[in-house]
């Protein structure tokens, strides 16, 4: 299928904005490798249990030199890998991700760093890179030392048997609580040439900006040069990531990592033919993959588009959005089937610093709920009826400005909880291993 465009326009920050105009480009098969020049594996290493068989250790690699960017979590707790592949990036570009699910090598100290050097180290030996090279994310439970007697024997057989058709291999060996592997790739035909952009992500709890608690592995086969390449990521993760919220926390692993190999043929930048459809497609991507996380939320039952209108300023409107968004007493009114926009007011009332009750209104599932901050005559019935779809968009009216914000949450469910309660048995497994007392 195809899908509508958006024009990108660099702002004095050097950001891209998105304005609609003509063009199109279309959802292809292929996961992370779908662009040219990528190939990838993943192995089974029983990194969370010896016995398991399920994938959790991953590599995707550039057969070409790229350019790169990424962003990542913005908690002043950093994990391991966090720190190793900041760094990296800050020295130049990577041509190779290796990926794990099952441990997050976060709150681990110097060993842990050390211990992530170390995959990248063997990693590049193999593939004849430099280590700085290399980037490595981790996911999974925070303050276990990575079980290494696993890891380490298995990453040479990781760099072995590279395919561009184990994409999704990749998809699955980095999920952890998610219900479902998250694949986006799109082609969009540039100058008589195929660009691609492919990609998977994990995520479905611990979920806030910014970022939002996910990996995301992106991979184009354009010429991007670095500075663009940061400028256009940073602003897709900005309307993308950082507008979801599933539960309020914001992981230690937050990562982001997009590579650019040029493979296709085609050079970008800002001006240039294609340049614009090209932000476009990028963007759908993420955009695409954040809209899964929310989807596939840990336990949740409804996803719910927050959109604030008529603020003052921006901030007020990120603000407003977000306190609605992340609500424990909204989010359960929705997981009760509960179109209760009082609750929703009073979030309103306590997140907008300028906001004025008598000038708000709200919508919700496309019916009036508030006006001028009072009850209006929609039936109740038709209200809740609507807020029984499993998605639906609330719309907030301060009438006070021009400016809007959105964002994308969940309900918040008692299996949520649930589901949360205890983490006992990887702990169990840890001191088995010895990792732990």
């Amino acid at each position: 299928m195809s899908f509508a465009v958006a024009e990108s326009a660099h702002t004095e920050q050097g950001l891209c904005l998105f304005i609609m105009s003509a063009g199109s480009f279309k959802e292809i098969q292929g996961g992370v490798t779908a662009a040219k020049g990528f190939v990838a594996n993943a192995l089974a290493c029983g990194i969370k249990k010896p016995t398991a068989t399920r994938l959790d250790l991953a590599l995707v690699y550039s057969t070409l030199p790229t350019t790169s960017s990424g962003t990542f979590t913005t908690n002043r707790v950093r994990a391991a890998c966090v720190r190793v592949s900041q760094n990296h990036l800050r020295r130049g570009n990577i041509r190779a991700i290796v990926a794990n699910s099952g441990n997050a090598n976060a709150c681990t100290g110097a060993a842990g760093v050390a211990v992530a050097r170390r995959e990248c180290s063997i990693v590049a030996k193999e593939l004849g890179l430099s280590p700085s090279e290399v980037a490595v994310c981790s996911t999974g439970v925070i303050g276990l030392p990575m079980p290494m007697v696993r890891i380490e024997p298995r990453l040479p057989e990781l760099c072995k048997d590279l395919s561009a058709e184990k994409g999704h291999d990749v998809a699955s060996a980095i999920i952890t609580s998610d219900t479902r592997e998250k694949e986006v790739a799109v082609e969009l035909e540039i100058g008589g040439k195929i660009v691609r952009i492919g990609s998977c992500c994990k995520g479905a709890g611990m979920i806030a900006p910014c970022m939002a608690t996910m990996i995301c592995l992106v991979c184009t086969d354009a010429a991007v040069n670095r500075a663009d390449l940061d400028s256009i990521v940073k602003s897709g993760v900005s309307e993308t990531f950082n507008r979801i919220t599933i539960d309020g926390d914001m992981s230690t692993n937050d990562t982001c990592l997009v590579m650019a190999n040029g493979a296709s043929g085609v050079e970008l930048s800002p001006g240039a033919p294609g340049w614009d459809d090209f932000c476009a497609a990028l963007r759908y991507v993420l955009m695409e993959q954040a809209k899964h996380i929310v989807q596939d939320g840990e336990r949740v039952t409804k996803y719910v588009t927050v959109r604030v209108e008529g603020a003052p300023s921006g901030a007020e409107a990120k603000r407003v959005a977000e306190g609605v968004a992340k609500s424990s007493l909204v989010k359960s009114s929705w997981n009760g089937g509960d179109p209760n926009w009082g609750r929703i007011i009073h979030a309103v009332g306590y997140s907008g610093k300028r906001v004025k009750e008598e000038l708000v209104d709200i919508d919700i599932a496309g019916l009036p709920a508030c006006r001028g901050g009072e009850q209006t005559d929609t039936p109740s019935d038709d209200l809740r009826e609507r807020v029984q779809a499993r998605e639906f968009e609330v719309r907030i009216n301060l009438n006070m400005g021009e400016h809007e914000y959105t964002v994308y949450t969940t309900d918040l469910s008692p299996e949520y909880v649930d589901f949360n309660r205890s983490e006992y048995a990887y702990w169990n497994q840890a001191k088995q291993d010895g990792l732990t007392r």
